[in-house]
Parts: C-alpha cells; structure tokens; sequence
C-alpha cells in the first residue's frame, strides 16, 4: 500500500513560505541589537508610537536612537503580528496600540532599571 511510504515534505523555515534562510539570520541579527525600535508598517498609528516615545525619550533625558522598522520578515522575527509595537533591548514590551507619552516613559524605565 503505497499510502503510508510517502516522503514528508521538507517544513519551510517560516508561516509565509517565501522568507529565505539569509532573510531570516539577518531579521535575527536586527533583533538582537539593543536599542529602541518600534516596528509598523509607516501608518499613523505607527508614526503616533515613535513620537510619543521621542518625547519620552526626551522627558527622560536620554539620547536614543529610534529605528522604525518596517520590514514584514523583521517584524515576525520578534513574534508581532499587530502593529504598532515598541521594542526595548531586543524585548517586546507593548504592540497592538499606540502608547501615550507616560506610558511609553514608564515602559521605557522599567526596561533599562532591568538591565
């Protein structure tokens, strides 16, 4: 019976099946640097997000760097599936809405008092 000896199928590296493995270390290698990142696609709410954390940032007198990371392969590599999402150190401390300024502060000292 020919029903059970059939090979299995090699399991691509991802849900979508079109990212390569290349694609896949470098959004790896993006995740594990430190620093502020809000990932979305470039919309309002996303925009909305990386200014309220610019004027915590600026509240908080610290000088970070933002990268607004918009690459879909980048931002399934740290388990989002909605957006707006703010990164923190390579963790994901908020996604699905837009942070307002206090939150974002508070989120933002929370993550960096842990380190």
């Amino acid at each position: 019976m020919g029903l059970f000896n059939k090979k299995k199928q090699e399991s691509k590296s991802c849900c979508c099946g079109s990212c390569t493995p290349e694609a896949m270390a470098e959004a790896e290698a993006i995740k594990a640097a430190s620093g502020i990142k809000v990932l979305g696609s470039g919309c309002a709410k996303c925009n909305a997000l990386e200014e309220a954390v610019r004027a915590a940032l600026t509240e908080l007198g610290m000088d970070a760097a933002i990268d607004h990371v918009t690459d879909f392969a980048q931002i399934a590599a740290y388990g989002v599936m909605t957006t707006p999402a703010l990164v923190v150190d390579g963790k994901v401390v908020s996604y699905g809405k837009v942070l307002k300024k206090d939150e974002a502060k508070a989120l933002i000292q929370k993550m960096r008092a842990d380190a």
